[in-house]
């Protein structure tokens, strides 16, 4: 049995400000926060993270005393702790919906960041790393979730660092949806890992062409390159790889890629150069949009050629004026780029990511152990989640949950069952389960995982089967997914 906790709690971040204080004075928080245990409003967020942590059985003969101690069976005493929140951009285009639906709030990271400093004790240390899209202002995105504030908190009340790191090696203005400045960024201070799955790829015997896959940036010759002639690789940050433990902090939202982010998708931000993710697959056999139709064919062709000049920094204008004018013609809604169902390369990159993650430890590549050698703890931020034109411009949702456990397919699935989606037609999720190499996941089938459901009062804990997980309201899918991703109503 595979176990995943859910706190249901008020669907709001209303009233809440950084630091996100727990706003109740929790026993076990004493010994880290001393008098200042219970400063503050009483914060739901912080109250349905405890009950996620309480649900999932962490450390559960202790809950309620001052020794509990929920992470401190996933991570040492003196050890290191990496918290990876979505962080993607630090806006939402979509009229009257806002960030919150868009990134990991705050007051999930403080209340995270609180249990892993308690584990972890003085001797140790907690830090935040993420790679946001290109685009994304750091500085930006960081005061949108108060991480200067918490930091101010932890140094000057607590005598605690707290670091954050911009995993990004560069940085990208755009206007019009065309790149128009870089800027280099320092990166991870302890640097990247080239790490190569070989044969162990999701892509291997895929039949998709790596001459013909492309990444979130204009040069194909860089994905094609980590992904041919039997070599399949990725660029992951040193800082994450060195960890003891990585606490995933996603949002529960929509995606136009993969049909939903959660758990798996979120893990993708620990890769330190975008252009070695291959994110669909052009020509014939490819995957960038459904069927044959010449507007389409044309345009594919056209971004082509426009890559090569956009590599070397021309014609910029002149391609501004057309994204303007496609736009104006067909709006933004068209399916191209791989965002929709049929999309056969983003799914395989994500699983890659996984394996590639949960199989390294601070030295090497070890897929030949018998079970993951990384520990991973999801904890699923869906107070406010996405729905729509995720995972970048979503409507928001307000939902009310947070889930938590130490299998990402089992946290997957509880969440697409809260977002009526089907599980058997998001890829990701079905080929992970059925997959027979290196296993990220101990889930074969549903029947594999129980959800203990509770409240953030913690006033019950009932045991469902995924089965009886039900949302009142299905998500509204990504356009590219719709009809071919929500659960049959039977």
């Amino acid at each position: 049995m595979i176990r995943v906790g859910l706190a249901r709690t008020r669907p709001s971040y209303q009233g809440l400000a950084a630091p996100f204080h727990p706003g109740a004075a929790y026993p076990e928080l004493a010994p880290l926060l001393g008098e200042r245990v219970g400063a503050g409003p009483a914060s739901s967020v912080y109250a349905a993270a405890r009950a996620a942590l309480a649900a999932l059985g962490l450390d559960a003969a202790r809950f309620g005393s001052a020794s509990w101690n929920p992470l401190g069976a996933l991570v040492r005493r003196g050890g290191r702790v990496v918290l990876k929140p979505n962080f993607i951009r630090h806006w939402n285009p979509t009229a009257g919906a806002t960030p919150e639906s868009v990134v990991t709030h705050g007051a999930v990271i403080r209340a995270l960041l609180d249990y892993a400093a308690l584990a972890v004790g003085a001797e140790g240390s907690v830090a935040l790393a993420e790679a946001p899209q290109q685009d994304c202002d750091w500085e930006r995105v960081a005061e949108l979730a108060g991480l200067p504030a918490i930091r101010a908190f932890y140094e000057s009340e607590l005598r605690r660092g707290f670091e954050w790191i911009d995993l990004r090696r560069e940085a990208v203005e755009t206007a019009d949806g065309v790149i128009v400045a870089r800027k280099p960024l320092p990166g991870d201070p302890l640097g990247y890992r080239a790490v190569d799955l070989g044969s162990a790829s999701f892509f291997a015997g895929s039949g998709l062409d790596p001459a013909r896959m492309r990444g979130a940036d204009y040069d194909p010759a860089a994905t094609g390159a980590q992904h041919s002639a039997g070599r399949n690789a990725y660029l992951l940050s040193e800082s994450v790889l060195r960890a003891d433990l990585i606490v995933n902090l996603p949002k529960l939202k929509t995606h136009k890629k993969t049909g939903v982010t959660l758990a798996l998708k979120n893990l993708v931000g620990v890769n330190g150069d975008k252009n070695w993710l291959p994110h669909h697959t052009v020509g014939a056999g490819g995957d960038e949009f459904p069927g044959g139709a010449l507007v389409d064919r044309l345009r594919s062709r056209a971004v082509e050629l426009a890559r090569g000049w956009l590599a070397r920094g021309r014609a910029t204008g002149a391609l501004r004026l057309a994204r303007r004018a496609e736009w104006a013609l067909r709006g933004d809604e068209f399916i191209r780029s791989g965002n929709w169902h049929g999309n056969r390369t983003t799914w395989r990159m994500v699983c890659d990511l996984n394996r590639a993650l949960y199989y390294s430890d601070a030295e090497r590549l070890r897929l030949d152990a018998p079970a993951p050698v990384r520990a991973v703890l999801t904890v699923l931020d869906g107070i406010v989640a996405g729905e729509g034109a995720g995972p970048l411009a979503p409507n928001d949702r307000p939902l009310g949950a947070i889930l938590a456990g130490t299998d990402p397919v089992a946290v997957d699935l509880a969440a697409l069952r809260l977002m009526g989606f089907d599980w058997e037609r998001v890829p990701k999720v079905r080929e992970l389960m059925r997959d027979r190499g290196p296993r990220v996941t101990a889930v074969r089938t549903p029947l594999d995982v129980r959800v203990f459901e509770t409240t953030n009062e913690l006033a019950s804990l009932r045991e469902r089967a995924l089965e009886e997980i039900d949302c009142e309201r299905p998500f509204q899918p990504h356009p590219g997914w719709a009809g071919h991703i929500e659960r049959s109503p039977s």
